[in-house]
């Protein structure tokens, strides 16, 4: 019998009244295990109006209540990892320990929500003229909607939904409706830890959910993870409707390697950024930039590793990489190779052909890797989102940065040398958001937010961090005049000395 996963809205799940499903495969198998419900705009109305009548008592708690509620969760959370972890993979087809980075990449921005005390303290100043005295303070904004991708359906929901509900707000999430189950599981226990009905809600759908939620006028902010195009298009729609928007989109990350660099060191990074989960992560490394002689012998040394990589099914222990996320993805993630060599590409691996026996009908595909990628190649050009790295050579540092920099995207990039002068420059010079030193993917921990630059972020504000907690909450600035007690003609004697 095919598993449905129905929508969460005040506290409990609700049958989609639609009649329209989606179907959510297993990756490795092909097979349609699961339908998703798809939400209409009426559904998704229902969603935004029991978090609007939740946010009138949410929105006054206190800040002791919602860190209560919030640290039960993250127990339940820590106590379910497998659990989820083990949804990830059935829908998503990454390996289990990837699975269980994500939760525990998730569970950072629990903690920082469980701390947003320390982050939502106001300023005063006192006496700025006679007994005048000046407060800033942070208030939540009200409902506010998540809009999530499908290559990490646990973590990106919280990088979002921890913060707001902090901070006071409440949330409806729409979620990949390629892998929705993680979404649910999180909703359970957010219920489960005593989270108030109908703060936090789950609709699942398609554009038709996604327009709703940008147009819908009780909704006062969106935040986005996804592709440039649907990012663009998410600001855009939402700002033009009054909300505040944080949209954060695709990405071509670039790994600058100098001649003194480690070049084992730089080779292991570059497969385990670039392969990891598939490549199927907007902080994977795409591009390498070899700089001066080093690019034969990085090359072959990055072909050496990756051909070790064990592909299989995320739920075999032994499997390092898994498939991908549908059978249309992997092949267009294909088309980039196939067509590599007439664009200029020298193909030192190629992944296309790739399948596991036992599970012919998986969404496979093996390890590319190209070569003398010229700029022009569609390979270097887009976001592949799947297992191939590119490598392009330059003769000096200039050339590499200059190359780096003309990218549309500047989500994340790193360099790999010895000197620390050479690494001092690139930080500073390198259009990109995030920026690791020898650290091969810089996502920053939670306490310093994450967002590119360019092409890669639409909106003013990064996500979590300082940033998270500003984007869910306005300033407001309280400017206050008391007259002392023994002044005026109804004066009242406190016993106040006359000396003021």
């Amino acid at each position: 019998m095919t598993k449905i996963v129905n929508h969460w809205i005040g506290g409990k799940t609700v049958e989609g009244a639609s009649g329209t499903f989606g179907p959510v495969t297993d990756p490795a198998t092909g097979a349609v295990t699961t339908k998703v419900a798809f939400a209409t705009v009426d559904e998704v109305d229902a969603a935004v109006r029991t978090a609007k009548e939740a946010f009138v008592t949410w929105g006054q708690s206190s800040l002791a209540q919602r860190t209560s509620i919030l640290f039960k969760f993250r127990a339940l959370l820590d106590a379910n990892r497998d659990a989820i972890a083990e949804l990830i993979t059935a829908e998503h087809g990454k390996v289990h320990s990837d699975a269980l980075g994500e939760v525990a990449r998730g569970l950072e921005i629990v903690d920082l929500a469980c701390g947003i005390n320390v982050q939502l303290k106001g300023e005063l100043s006192t006496q700025v003229a006679s007994r005048v005295d000046v407060a800033s303070i942070r208030q939540p904004l009200g409902v506010v909607a998540g809009i999530t991708p499908f290559n990490f359906p646990a973590m990106v929901p919280m990088w979002m939904f921890p913060m707001a509900i902090a901070t006071g707000n409440t949330f409806v999430l729409k979620p990949s409706e390629k892998d929705p189950s993680a979404s649910i599981k999180i909703a359970e226990l957010l219920a489960e830890a005593g989270l108030p009905d109908g703060v936090f809600n789950v609709v699942h759908g398609d554009k038709v959910a996604v327009d709703r939620l940008l147009e819908h006028p009780d909704v006062k902010a969106v935040s986005f993870v996804g592709s440039t195009p649907i990012a663009r298009y998410i600001h855009t729609t939402a700002s033009a409707n009054g909300k505040r928007v944080q949209a954060l989109g695709g990405a071509k990350n670039h790994m600058l390697v100098l001649p003194d660099a480690d070049l084992d060191a730089a080779a292991d990074a570059a497969v385990s950024a670039a392969y990891g989960s598939a490549g199927e992560r907007c902080m994977a490394i795409s591009a390498v930039v070899a700089v001066g002689a080093i690019g034969d012998e990085l090359v072959e040394k990055i072909r050496e590793r990756a051909e070790k990589i064990k592909i299989g099914p995320g739920n075999d222990p032994t499997s390092e990489m898994g498939p991908l996320i549908t059978a249309v993805h992997r092949d267009k993630v294909a088309s980039y190779v196939t067509g590599a060599a007439a664009e200029g590409c020298e193909v030192v691996l190629d992944g296309t052909g790739f399948t596991v026996d036992g599970f012919e009908d998986g969404h496979w595909i093996g390890i590319s890797l190209l070569d003398k990628v010229p700029t022009t190649a569609k390979a270097y050009q887009d976001e592949i989102f799947g297992p191939v790295l590119t490598v392009l050579r330059v003769d000096t540092y200039d050339e590499g940065i200059a190359l780096i920099n003309a990218s549309p995207f500047g989500n994340g990039t790193a360099i790999f040398t010895r000197d620390g002068g050479a690494a001092r420059r690139f930080q500073l010079e390198v259009e990109a958001g995030m920026v690791g030193v020898n650290v091969p993917i810089p996502v920053p921990v939670g306490y310093h937010s994450f967002g590119g630059w360019k092409d890669s972020l639409f909106g003013d504000h990064h996500i979590y961090g300082n940033d998270g907690t500003h984007f869910y909450t306005r300033g407001k600035v309280v400017t206050t005049r008391w007259p002392d007690p023994a002044d005026g003609p109804s004066a009242v004697d406190l016993g106040f000395p006359r000396n003021h």
